[in-house]
């Protein structure tokens, strides 16, 4: 389907399994914490459980969860039939399932999943970081794909569908705060992009973007993360 509305339920479903796969891995982290010395699972499981349980919930439940939301009533609060662009908006829905099942399929490959922290700081990322990093790279590509992309849609369909009469200054609050999200995600997706593709040529292809001893800054690699966090929050 292309309507905006069962475009917009598949997002809410698939944010609510996101939601209670990284509520078991948060599980598995407090049941660790529980008391000082337990040892119910090993010390690079429960960094794995770290690193994959905050992507999950930020990319995986809350992103998915709003652009959901804005789907089922965007259209609606602005009089339009449906989103802009109804089959972009669903390839922006159904490649996420993909992404999210590469990045869990991370924690199975030979040296366990990627390890370092849902920021990804270098040079644990790429110095210390095990092989599946590059599965956990291509894997938030294609979320970020997925958010621009909706990003795109939801841009387009309140400049161009709005109801005869509806001014900008009668459009409800919601429709703004998505269309100033819309551009702030189009801004900041590209940096995200970047970072983790200089983190993906410097573990296996001997980049030195964020190694000092080749002249790069891990500095670096923070300010570019966060020139991306904080917009995205």
């Amino acid at each position: 389907s292309t309507n905006h509305k069962d475009i917009g339920s598949l997002y809410l479903w698939f944010s609510f399994i996101m939601f209670l796969t990284g509520g078991a891995m948060a599980m598995v982290i407090r049941a660790e914490l529980f008391q000082p010395g337990l040892q119910l699972v090993q010390p690079n499981f429960f960094n794995q459980m770290t690193t994959v349980q905050g992507l999950i919930m930020v990319f995986g439940a809350v992103m998915p969860a709003f652009t959901g939301l804005a789907n089922w009533l965007i259209p609606m609060m602005i009089g339009a039939p449906d989103m802009a662009l109804p089959r972009m908006n669903n390839w922006s829905f159904w490649i996420l399932p993909f992404a999210f099942t590469m990045l869990l399929s991370s924690l199975l490959m030979e040296g366990g999943g990627p390890n370092f922290g849902w920021t990804f700081y270098a040079p644990l990322s790429t110095t210390y970081s095990p092989d599946s990093t590059a599965l956990f790279v291509f894997a938030i590509h294609i979320m970020g794909i997925s958010s621009m992309m909706g990003a795109i849609n939801v841009i387009v369909t309140i400049v161009n569908l709005r109801a005869a009469g509806m001014t900008w200054m009668k459009l409800p609050l919601f429709v703004w705060t998505w269309l100033i999200t819309a551009f702030l995600l189009i801004a900041v997706m590209p940096v995200l992009a970047g970072a983790v593709t200089m983190v993906l040529t410097d573990k296996p292809f001997g980049t030195s973007f964020f190694d000092t001893a080749g002249g790069g800054d891990p500095v670096m690699f923070q300010h570019i993360f966060w020139f991306f966090g904080h917009p995205e929050v």
